[in-house]
């Protein structure tokens, strides 16, 4: 059997898995800057595993990852679905203020509490807001506090130039919103990150987390799996 067939075997196997999981524990835990971070968290600990947050969008919920948290867990990463300030029981300076929240802050104390607990490495999915919100906190991190990013129809805020960690972004070619298609500033933000980095511009308009519900699913999973466990 193929390499490709054994991975798409292993993909089909955990999505079967995942339909029926549910996360292991919810917790929660403090942000640097006072803020209050409740999380669900999947994965068998260990420390020595790699750790993963899961950065949610604005339609969505730590919840909304159940699926693909439990996909990850089974390929062995510990993994940390977070609801960021003014979501769930979220709280924190700014909330009120979704276009100027320190967002990044959650996941830098997402990033912390695994790496605090025995993660060897820590990586970060997002998606929409959420993905802005880790490409903030790799850039706000300390060098190697945070080794991948995977940006779904997302860049960050701040210049991309200032990128500590290997950049994924994925982005369908028509997903677009009230000012227009995000693909070219997505890909602006993309020609600034530095090295090693890759674009994948996928057929189609779903946006972000929608992305899981086309039948583009199986291949963004594979293509982030494969960026995570890449050498």
């Amino acid at each position: 059997m193929s390499n490709a067939r054994i991975r798409l075997c292993g993909l089909n196997l955990a999505l079967a898995l995942a339909t029926a999981a549910t996360a292991q524990q919810t917790i929660s835990f403090a942000a640097g800057d006072g803020g209050h971070v409740c999380a669900d968290l999947y994965g068998r600990p260990g420390r020595q595993s790699a750790g993963l947050v899961l950065a949610h969008g604005g339609r969505f919920s730590k919840e909304s990852w159940r699926v693909q948290a439990n996909i990850f867990a089974a390929h062995g990463f510990r993994v940390l679905a977070i609801d960021f300030r003014g979501f769930g029981c979220s709280t924190g300076p700014g909330q009120a203020d979704f276009d100027n929240a320190p967002f990044h802050e959650d996941v830098l104390a997402a990033v912390r509490y695994l790496k605090t607990r025995g993660a060897r490495t820590v990586s970060v999915v997002g998606g929409s807001f959420g993905g802005s919100a880790a490409g903030d906190a790799s850039i706000q991190s300390a060098p190697g506090e945070i080794d991948r990013i995977v940006l779904l129809g997302a860049a960050p805020n701040l210049p991309a130039g200032g990128l500590k960690s290997r950049s994924l972004f994925i982005v369908a070619r028509n997903d677009s919103n009230g000012s227009g298609p995000r693909l070219p500033g997505i890909r602006a933000q993309y020609e600034k990150a530095p090295q090693p980095k890759e674009l994948i511009v996928l057929d189609g308009s779903a946006h972000a987390q929608f992305l899981f519900e086309t039948d583009q699913s199986s291949r963004v999973m594979r293509e982030i799996l494969r960026f995570l466990s890449a050498p």
